[in-house]
């Protein structure tokens, strides 16, 4: 708004140079592409984002399957800690070896993952395996899915923020390349003659 209003009071003011105009205008049309681009560009990117994500969290939810998983062997190493007051309330991490039956062909698998608890051998627990039997993470949720596309989505849009800001710095220094070059060039012609008005020889 102080943009437009500078614009306004500038424009029969004859102090005001071709640069100062250029320098207003190229604000003023900054702050339009901000205020309406930057968000366009986040809601674009994450719709498109959200749709990508759904399909691919339908698909990872149809073909992942949550099955139990017998602990067979334990290799536990000690979580690390300077403290040895925190070390001694640490738990042990570590990897398991599991073995499950395959969902699709009932044979048994047998994969190791890492644990985060204490577990022995014998335990059952749930794991996700694709069709073929073969552990996976867990599929995404509608929720995640919502959740990464609205991050696209601020990341688009401060990207676009940023590069628009970029651009119109980088106009902004060739106005003032052409301002200084101007002022250069009228010093040379005036500046010879400076203080001499008004005085006698």
């Amino acid at each position: 708004m102080r943009t437009i209003v500078g614009l306004w009071r500038w424009r029969g003011n004859p102090l005001c140079r071709r640069t100062d105009r250029r320098e207003a205008w190229l604000a003023l049309w900054a702050a339009l592409l901000i205020a309406v681009g930057a968000p366009v560009a986040g809601l674009v990117t994450a719709d498109a984002t959200h749709d990508a994500l759904l399909r691919t969290a339908r698909e990872q939810q149809h073909d992942r399957h949550r099955v139990r998983a017998t602990v067979v062997d334990v290799s536990a190493r000690p979580a690390f800690h300077t403290d040895p007051e925190s070390a001694a309330r640490g738990q042990d991490r570590g990897r398991v070896t599991v073995r499950w039956l395959g969902p699709a062909d009932g044979k048994p698998h047998t994969g190791s993952l890492p644990v985060h608890q204490r577990v022995r051998p014998g335990e059952r627990f749930e794991v996700w395996t694709d069709g073929h039997g073969r552990l996976t993470p867990r599929p995404m949720s509608a929720r995640s899915a919502s959740s990464h596309s609205l991050l696209a989505g601020l990341a688009a849009g401060a990207g676009a923020v940023t590069v628009l800001e970029l651009a119109r710095r980088l106009a902004l220094r060739e106005v003032m390349r052409r301002r200084y070059a101007r002022w250069d060039e009228e010093w040379g012609r005036i500046g010879p003659d400076w203080g001499r008005a008004g005085t006698s020889n």
